[in-house]
């Protein structure tokens, strides 16, 4: 049985002492691949998921600037961009979006956020989506920018409602869901992954943030991904292994790890039953 972890901070400070291990459980979990968020510290270094990438097969890289980081961006950033993107390991921009938590002011972000999707589409890129207390203008601005460029769009780890998830079927996007899924107060959460259809659906762990339960609270790691799996199985009354294998190929889809072209992202197939949760 195979899986995948299509989001992951690998970087991240708390890996420093045991990166390796905690890939080699990942390994021994029965990940296929893993995909390294690189967003980093933000700008300057926006290079730290293509370092990881280029040290294990397995792993493949995104790189953004994430909205937290805007206000560190400047005309080299984009350039700099521009140029990762040709990178072989590299599969997506990202993580890239608004968030309306921290603080940081929204005339900041939002440029960021659409130069970066101008970026992914002049590159014929997929895209990967953050989102935070910015929904409303999160998605008016992928339904306007981005949903007519007809590539791949992932809203990382989904927390949203089946209101919300509906508008993102809609537009074509795909949804991937984390560690929150499996949290006794999700409910919300875990209706939105049952009635995605099972070709539009991720699964992350978006390590080493938000473990899933038993491992809530504590440091997240990719191996944990097997946790949210059969969470999502259960709500939908399939198999560990089918839910696996149908995650796993999608993620091949989408990032372009399959020999056949990729189809339209705002393909309408299976769409038309998601309320059915098939």
């Amino acid at each position: 049985m195979e899986f995948v972890d299509s989001h992951c901070h690998l970087d991240d400070q708390q890996f420093s002492a045991d990166r390796d291990a905690v890939i080699a459980r990942a390994r021994e979990a029965g990940l296929k691949y893993m995909l390294s968020i690189g967003t980093g510290d933000g700008p300057p270094d926006l290079e730290v998921a293509v370092r990881l990438a280029d040290a294990y097969s397995f792993v493949f890289a995104t790189v953004g600037i994430h909205p937290n980081d805007a206000q560190k961006s400047n005309l080299n950033t984009f350039e700099n961009l521009r140029s990762l993107l040709r990178h072989p390991k590299v599969k997506a921009v990202g993580e890239i979006g608004l968030d309306y938590h921290w603080g940081v002011p929204k005339d900041t972000q939002l440029p960021v956020f659409r130069e970066q999707l101008e970026l992914a589409a002049e590159q014929r890129m997929p895209v990967v989506i953050h989102t935070r207390d910015a929904w409303d203008d999160t998605l008016a601005i992928l339904r306007t920018v981005w949903a007519p460029v007809r590539l791949p769009c992932v809203l990382h780890c989904f927390t949203g409602n089946s209101e919300q998830a509906r508008e993102c079927l809609d537009l074509g996007f795909f949804l991937s869901f984390g560690g929150v899924t499996t949290f006794p107060k999700a409910a919300e959460v875990r209706e939105a992954a049952r009635i995605t259809p099972v070709d539009r659906m991720l699964i992350e762990t978006d390590a080493p943030y938000l473990a899933p339960v038993p491992h809530r609270g504590k440091r997240n790691e990719p191996s944990y991904v097997t946790h949210t799996a059969r969470v999502i199985a259960g709500v939908r009354g399939v198999s560990l292994e089918e839910l696996a294998a149908r995650t796993t190929s999608n993620f091949e889809r989408i990032f372009g790890l399959l020999p056949e072209e990729l189809p339209p992202a705002n393909s309408k197939r299976e769409s038309a039953s998601y309320t059915e949760g098939v």
